[in-house]
């Protein structure tokens, strides 16, 4: 602990030992402190993630050191984690900066290139010390730019994830099982059987992806079924957002940034703490 680390130890522990680390989008130095908090007060491993488009918004470095300054301070294993990213130029710019976890999207390619691409990516990764997630399948709906439609919604198959993992040496995958990014418009209908069926086939930790939204059941039962990362963003974002907006309605004359961000971090560290338990990532950092 004390600095931003790797996921590889992080997750095969939560996968043999029968939780996840909850891996939360994060945007700036207030959820960042957010989420390292909750995640303190409650002693669990914690994922910061980071898109391409925080990063643009942000900035790498300074993501990066508020991320350092958060593990530091916080007692728990923290990682700073890439993902969605697309080119190996931005992830090699993060490794470069210290970055110790990234995700390559290569999902939307054909499998020969997606496998193409993430074995570059693991290439250039381990040699810092890094641990790389690839994705096979795509997830309906929004992340950041990307938008994937229903209609091109693809499942993981499992006959192809052996030798996808063999292959590009990743060292977790993250499955398309019926999960989305967003807001689900109607009650998602996850396949467990195809979870399963490619849980037994590798022995590296499974992530879910788009786990806002989905019931405490369901992503428990993700978990039993080998994902040891689940991703949350969207419902962090809901009472953030929200809670800001009410308080500057309520104080329309209100411009002290402390103030006003307040109440919208309190809102959204209930929700944080809510999926830490909810992920049963609490007490084992």
């Amino acid at each position: 602990m004390g600095y931003v680390q790797n996921t590889k130890e992080m997750l095969i522990k939560a996968r043999r030992e029968g939780y996840a680390v909850p891996a939360f989008n994060i945007h700036n130095l207030e959820t960042i402190q957010v989420v390292v908090k909750a995640a303190a007060d409650l002693k669990s491993p914690v994922i910061l993630a980071a898109t391409p488009g925080t990063m643009v918004y942000g900035g790498r470095e300074y993501i990066q050191a508020i991320a350092e300054i958060a593990a530091k301070t916080s007692g728990v294993p923290v990682a700073l984690h890439l993902d969605h990213h697309e080119t190996i130029a931005s992830i090699v710019e993060s490794l470069e900066l210290g970055v110790k976890s990234v995700m390559v999207d290569g999902s939307h390619e054909t499998f020969e290139n997606n496998i193409a691409i993430c074995k570059e990516v693991v290439e250039q990764a381990h040699r810092f010390g890094a641990t790389v997630e690839a994705e096979l399948g795509k997830l309906v709906g929004q992340e950041d730019d990307l938008i994937v439609e229903a209609a091109d919604a693809a499942y993981t198959d499992p006959d192809t994830v052996q030798e996808f993992v063999e292959r590009t040496g990743i060292d977790s995958l993250a499955v398309a099982i019926g999960t989305g990014h967003g807001v689900y418009e109607t009650e998602p209908n996850l396949d467990f059987d195809r979870l399963e069926k490619i849980k037994d086939l590798v022995e590296i930790p499974l992530v879910l992806h788009g786990a806002s939204g989905i019931s405490k059941e369901d992503v428990r039962k993700c978990i039993a079924l080998g994902c040891a990362k689940v991703n949350i963003s969207t419902e962090l974002k809901i009472p953030f957002s929200d809670a800001l907006r009410s308080f500057l309605v309520a104080n329309p004359n209100e411009t002290d940034t402390r103030k006003y961000m307040s109440p919208a971090k309190a809102a959204m560290e209930a929700v944080v703490k809510e999926k830490i338990i909810m992920c049963m990532s609490d007490g084992r950092a």
